[in-house]
């Protein structure tokens, strides 16, 4: 089952954390995340998953910053969230869908007991010009049946911003 708003603001503060919160972009049954000023961008064509890739952060600037098809931009959200009890969610507003750009390729998927900003897959499907700012995605809750196991220690747990692809360490082991 997936929580109204009204149930995601009643949890707010307590199994919900979004911060900063504003009541004004809680929708019936989400609320709407914001785009935070920095990317990062990987530097070389092809890319490798047994390494860590190296990339590189942009600024987008207050005029905005025109994304590229054919390239990824890994961005975050400038909230901060952490859920306890629910399975957060993420997906693209439909406003931002309907200009062809894509928030997630397939990390739409929380974890119960994700603490930190969500990386952004941003891709597009013809040049568009991006704000630093703009409600570019919904979180949504759905309840998990119990007893569950919380999610503490992954490699994404805890972020402090953008991270790009720790796959290469599932290699290490």
């Amino acid at each position: 089952m997936i929580l109204s708003g009204l149930e995601i603001r009643k949890h707010i503060g307590r199994e919900i954390i979004i911060e900063p919160f504003d009541d004004s972009r809680l929708n019936p049954n989400s609320y709407n995340l914001s785009l935070h000023d920095e990317l990062l961008v990987y530097t070389h064509d092809e890319l490798d998953m047994k390494r860590d890739n190296p990339s590189a952060r942009i600024t987008i600037p207050p005029e905005g910053l025109v994304l590229r098809p054919g390239k990824l931009y890994l961005g975050r959200t400038e909230e901060y969230t952490r859920t306890e009890g629910y399975i957060p969610m993420l997906e693209g507003r439909s406003s931002v869908g309907r200009l062809g750009i894509c928030i997630h390729v397939t990390a739409g998927f929380g974890d119960v007991g994700f603490a930190g900003y969500w990386t952004l897959e941003l891709f597009c499907v013809q040049p568009v010009r991006i704000y630093a700012g703009v409600q570019i995605a919904q979180i949504y809750y759905h309840t998990i049946s119990k007893p569950y196991e919380r999610y503490t220690s992954g490699k994404y747990q805890n972020n402090t911003g953008i991270q790009s692809s720790m796959l290469y360490r599932e290699f290490e082991l």
